[in-house]
């Protein structure tokens, strides 16, 4: 049992120094490639607010449950920018703020999405924060949540009418990586945006900084020592708000990729005063 706790205790050393030098590596070897994408600091968030609200729009979170999306969630009900904000998951969620007593809940079964396609109808914007991990459901199991999952919510939203579609994806998502992880949120992004949506916003924020329920220790590590660097970690707040803010401006091309220093600049203008 000793050298059980041992090596455990080595292992976690070993993340630990991989994790510290990569963070470092990618810190100085990674800009943001998309420098020039700054939001305009003059924007004044209550008109904009108010603007939107006008348009009366309704709007899906599809992963509400997730870290991601709690936060959305709660950025969305407190902005109150929707007349409608409808969650699509597996399973109902409870809460207990009575400012939450009007959202409208959907329960789908995600291996036959195609018979729930009424529940992706009627809605002008959608959020997806849809996601897990390897270590929990495998190669296939992660596959087939993160991409096919995802690409079909797309697919029957865009038949339903929604517009404006966002996308939480990750940083150094790419199609042709040899990383699963990076390779299918890369491959998800290529085929949502071949649907043509007429406008696709895809989020790809680096290490999230936020305390999970649930134990990873690996990602814990990333946390504390990523957090360091501000481009290789964003608050999971930021996230959210930013996904808010965007919503709120004229995209200027139909597909927009926003990367970590995007999101952070934009989330910040989100904060409340």
């Amino acid at each position: 049992m000793l050298q059980s706790g041992r090596g455990r205790a080595a292992l976690l050393l070993l993340l630990t120094v991989f994790i510290a030098l990569l963070a470092a590596f990618l810190h100085y070897t990674d800009p943001d490639p998309h420098p020039d994408t700054q939001p305009d600091r003059r924007m004044n968030l209550p008109v904009m607010e108010e603007t939107f609200r006008q348009q009366n729009k309704s709007c899906f979170i599809l992963g509400a449950s997730g870290e991601t999306g709690k936060q959305l969630l709660k950025e969305i009900m407190e902005s109150k920018i929707f007349s409608k904000v409808t969650l699509i998951g597996r399973r109902t969620l409870t809460f207990q703020d009575k400012s939450y007593e009007n959202l409208v809940q959907e329960v789908v079964d995600f291996e036959k999405l195609e018979d729930h396609a009424a529940v992706f109808q009627g809605h002008d914007v959608g959020y997806c924060c849809l996601g897990t991990t390897r270590a929990k459901a495998g190669a296939e199991g992660f596959v087939r949540v993160d991409h096919d999952y995802v690409l079909k919510s797309a697919e029957l939203a865009k038949a339903g009418g929604c517009t404006h579609f966002h996308l939480e994806s990750s940083k150094g998502a790419d199609k042709s990586s040899s990383f699963l992880y990076l390779k299918t949120k890369g491959q998800v992004e290529a085929d949502i945006a071949e649907l043509g949506f007429e406008r696709f916003s895809v989020y790809r924020p680096a290490v999230l900084l936020v305390d999970r329920q649930e134990s990873r220790p690996t990602e814990w590590l990333a946390r504390k020592f990523m957090g360091v660097f501000p481009s290789m970690s964003i608050p999971i707040t930021t996230v959210a708000r930013a996904m808010v803010v965007n919503t709120l401006t004229n995209g200027e091309e139909k597909t927009e990729i926003l990367e970590n220093k995007a999101i952070s600049d934009l989330g910040k203008l989100g904060e409340k005063q």
